[in-house]
């Protein structure tokens, strides 16, 4: 799909995939970003979280909230093209959303002040429902995601990151939902590098390719 926007024209391929490739190179695009699908599965323990001193964990609060998240958002995710930029409404339209569920949404709080967080996210839960109503098996319908981690600069390389990764972990496995799947750019290797220790393994491979087309 290509990105709307001026030059240079952006599009995403599903799968990196040989085909795709030659093709691309053929219409003079370059690849440019690679983002990563990592699977786990939830049937095997996960190791417990340990925060760092003087960190607690809370639910995020809808409506008050908001702010202080946006700008620890902002502060982590500086350099990332799309997550950094993310605006009030956008995470209000998310908020509204019908797989949103704060008890999932993990803040971790320093002094009264927000230090990072995990979003969670749960997919096919409403396939799950009507399976459910059938027998047991409803809650393999449903998968988990570590929708977004994200820790101030000033927290980084205390270890919250790797907490916050396995509460959130703990939460989907606790509601007896068997795998969890995240995303993660290629070039993000400490992210890749932590979810290789907790188990993660790689599913699958998006790729971006790049037009710069010459000015008209």
């Amino acid at each position: 799909m290509a990105e709307s926007g001026p030059l240079p024209v952006r599009i995403w391929a599903h799968g990196d995939l040989p085909a795709a490739a030659r093709l691309a190179a053929a219409a003079g695009f370059i690849r440019v970003r690679a983002l990563y699908q990592l699977r786990r599965s939830l049937r095997t323990p996960v190791p417990e979280a340990r925060l760092p001193e003087g960190i607690t964990l809370r639910a995020f609060v809808p409506g008050a909230d908001e702010d202080e998240w946006l700008a620890v958002n902002a502060a982590a995710f500086a350099d990332h093209p799309e997550q950094g930029t993310w605006t009030r409404a956008e995470l209000e339209h998310r908020e509204a959303q019908p797989w949103f569920d704060p008890a999932g949404f993990f803040l971790a709080v320093r002094d009264g002040h927000l230090a990072g967080f995990h979003w969670t996210k749960v997919h096919g839960q409403r396939q799950a429902a009507r399976e459910e109503a059938s027998g047991p098996a409803g809650a393999d319908g449903r998968t988990g995601e570590v929708y977004v981690v994200g820790v101030h600069p000033r927290e980084q390389g205390t270890g919250l990151g790797r907490a916050l990764t396995l509460a959130g972990l703990a939460y989907l496995r606790a509601r007896e939902i068997p795998e969890v799947m995240l995303y993660a750019d290629g070039e993000n290797t400490a992210a890749i590098r932590l979810y290789d220790s907790l188990g993660f393994e790689h599913a699958s491979t998006d790729v971006m390719y790049e037009h710069a087309a010459d000015p008209p």
